[in-house]
């Protein structure tokens, strides 16, 4: 039974060219960042003349990315010479709460960028693009030659755990929790917030040893060290640290099923007699419901090879695992997904 074509209006051509010139967006985007047009006009260096100064830019090109910024939303003018920066420019402010700085030029830069222009290619083999664009087999292998867009991407991972943390802090209860271990926490922004909530809470950050000094000096400048702990090791081995409560925030996305049963199953072996695991990941909703989560899958599958999940796809994680899912909260963008053993 064929299904009958519905002709396209005037509409969905508008709709589409915006989605197919897209990268377009990005990468003005990324000029934007760059150039810090948010920091410049924010202290009144406000004329396509001035920036290009500032930022040894061809003044021409400058006021035509100035103009088109405008078009964007990121500023308005009344005279066509001198910007006003808004709120949406805001957000790429290097100091701005949640600043998006980071992320925009990282996701923007070739590390991202190239595995992403072969993006039906890893459609049609279902494995992740870094290898082919850069020859490395894992983009933190390509990141390890390219520090100054490792640390790019590293402070936009720090941006959008700060901006998470009080979000799943509120959600989850720690009542009765002596301990909670953020897996994989590298400076441990999740469980800080929840101890900052929480004054009797016991907390750490379990990662790999030359990452969590990094955990261990923010809870300091917190004022936290004194119920602070942290632990070197690998989650892929029986060594997780006891604890009460396992928080894996943006950890089982990174990796296949079978990978992920085996991190829960280390977590379930170590969690201590009624403790649970929360699981803090963009959720893929039912076909056609728009959301982050969904478009961040893809990204998994171009980049490394792991997926965002279906709640049931995590419900076959958890039973594999030994575990069982009890409850289900929203976290601003995320879902905190709370497992215990299973009976």
């Amino acid at each position: 039974m064929t299904t009958p074509e519905i002709p396209a209006a005037a509409q969905d051509y508008e709709r589409m060219m915006g989605m197919v010139t897209g990268y377009w967006v990005t990468q003005i985007v990324r000029a934007a960042a760059v150039y810090n047009l948010a920091g410049h006009l924010a202290s009144g260096t406000n004329t396509s003349e001035e920036i290009a100064k500032e930022e040894s830019t061809d003044p021409d090109a400058t006021r035509r990315l100035l103009r088109t910024c405008a078009s964007l939303g990121l500023m308005t003018s009344d005279d066509g010479v001198h910007y006003t920066g808004t709120s949406l420019l805001n957000t790429l402010h290097k100091d701005a709460p949640n600043s998006l700085y980071h992320f925009a030029v990282s996701q923007s830069a070739p590390g991202h960028w190239l595995p992403w222009g072969r993006f039906p290619e890893a459609v049609r083999t279902g494995d992740h693009q870094v290898k082919a664009a850069h020859g490395h087999a894992t983009v933190f292998d390509y990141f390890a030659g390219h520090r100054d867009e490792a640390s790019l991407f590293t402070a936009s991972m720090t941006n959008l755990s700060v901006a998470a943390a009080e979000d799943v802090a509120a959600v989850l209860d720690t009542k009765g929790v002596r301990l909670a271990m953020d897996i994989g926490g590298a400076a441990g922004h999740v469980v800080r917030a929840m101890m900052k909530a929480d004054t009797e809470l016991h907390g750490g950050v379990f990662d790999l040893p030359h990452i969590v000094p990094a955990a261990a000096e923010a809870a300091q400048a917190d004022g936290l060290a004194e119920r602070f702990t942290v632990v070197g090791g690998d989650f892929f081995e029986k060594q997780v640290p006891p604890a009460d409560l396992y928080v894996l925030k943006y950890i089982l996305h990174d990796w296949d099923d079978d990978s992920c049963v085996r991190i829960l199953k280390n977590c379930r072996h170590s969690l201590a007699d009624g403790g649970r695991v929360a699981v803090v990941e963009h959720l893929v909703g039912g076909i056609g419901e728009p959301g982050l989560g969904s478009l961040m899958d893809m990204n998994m599958l171009d980049m490394t090879g792991g997926r965002e999940r279906e709640i049931g796809e995590f419900d076959a994680l958890f039973t594999a695992a030994g575990l069982s899912r009890v409850k289900t909260s929203t976290a601003g963008a995320f879902a905190v997904i709370e497992a215990v053993p299973a009976a």
